[in-house]
């Protein structure tokens, strides 16, 4: 049994922040009381590995090993231990056993301390259409109590990001990346505004870090991928964009993963990519998985695009079928599969 509990994978990430020196030494103090009567050995990472004095927190970058269920429950439970007297940040763990996730946790402060109410009363709001305003203020708040919330000024710049305030937007995810530079959400936030500025170089390091500081069991890690083979596309960077698209198409989400409702357009794209490159026979069989998909996109592709870009695919890898593809595509609507009808006629 022993050894069946070691070939699970642990995956822990995150930060706790206490505020203050005084409160910082209080809660190692504490640390250490529980480890000598609680926990002892049952658990990952010692105090050189968790504790930072100088930023007074508790900060893990994310770190993976091979240990037992005992561990992961021990370390589970140290973590909600620390949480209780931290004023910002959050832990992320996956237990994870023939990659398949068998336990997921976020822990997180969860108190009666202004800053740590003001900021989940924010992040609710968030979520509610015409609540922007009751979320940024309760968000200022956080921040007004605890002015290094990285969390609040990334939730901040999501908001303003909705609202169409670029600039402000830019400084919220900015200065949530100064404070604290492992999360991976404000990378993806200020990537999509430089996408809105037209830097695209600028927007495609802020998605690699967003894609370093994550892992392939998030969203994000994916959404990430998604955007940045889009912004190789546009600078004609079709065999990094290629990679991107393939990664991204040969992966399994699961069902309620909003990356689901990318798999036709991600496909189409990297058909497109693969034609660019001159591999049409892999072009093919990219457009052949995105005509398979009956599904509404999250990105408006036409249902003619795959039929009409296949079509090129096979004329081009000198194959049957591309005039019936052409044809459905045209009775669809593409005003480019009737031209090339013409053409070819």
């Amino acid at each position: 049994m022993v050894a069946k509990d070691q070939e699970l994978k642990i995956i822990f990430k995150g930060c706790l922040e206490f505020g203050n020196e005084k409160s910082y030494k209080k809660v190692f103090k504490m640390y250490e009381r529980r480890i000598e009567n609680y926990y002892k050995k049952d658990v990952l990472f010692t105090e050189e590995e968790l504790f930072d004095e100088e930023n007074t927190c508790v900060n893990l970058p994310r770190t993976v090993v091979l240990s037992s269920m005992k561990k992961w429950k021990g370390t589970v439970n140290l973590f909600e231990y620390l949480a209780q007297f931290a004023i910002a940040g959050q832990m992320s763990g996956w237990l994870i056993k023939s990659g398949k996730i068998l336990e997921q946790v976020i822990v997180e402060p969860h108190s009666d301390k202004l800053a740590v109410k003001a900021f989940r009363k924010g992040r609710e709001l968030v979520q509610e259409e015409g609540k922007e305003k009751e979320a940024m203020d309760a968000l200022n708040t956080a921040i007004l109590k605890y002015e290094r919330h990285a969390q609040a000024y990334e939730r901040r710049g999501f908001i303003n990001y909705q609202l169409k305030n670029y600039n402000d937007a830019l400084y919220d995810f900015t200065k949530s990346i100064n404070i604290y530079q492992n999360n991976p959400d404000p990378y993806f936030g200020r990537a999509n505004i430089y996408i809105l500025k037209g830097e695209l170089d600028k927007a495609i390091l802020d998605l690699d870090e967003c894609i370093k500081k994550s892992i392939p069991l998030q969203s994000i890690y994916w959404k990430a991928r998604r955007i940045k083979g889009e912004c190789l596309a546009k600078k004609s960077d079709f065999k990094g964009a290629s990679t991107e698209f393939r990664l991204f198409s040969i992966r399994k989400f699961a069902p309620d993963d909003s990356n689901n409702k990318w798999k036709k357009y991600i496909f189409t794209k990297y058909g497109q990519t693969l034609l660019e490159l001159g591999n049409y026979q892999d072009a093919v069989a990219a457009f052949n998985e995105a005509v398979k998909l009956e599904q509404e996109t999250a990105e408006k592709v036409l249902e003619a695009d795959p039929l009409l870009y296949r079509g090129i695919a096979l004329q081009k890898a000198g194959k049957k079928g591309f005039v019936k593809d052409w044809k459905q595509a045209a009775k669809l609507g593409s005003e480019k599969a009737r031209k090339l009808m013409k053409e070819f006629a």
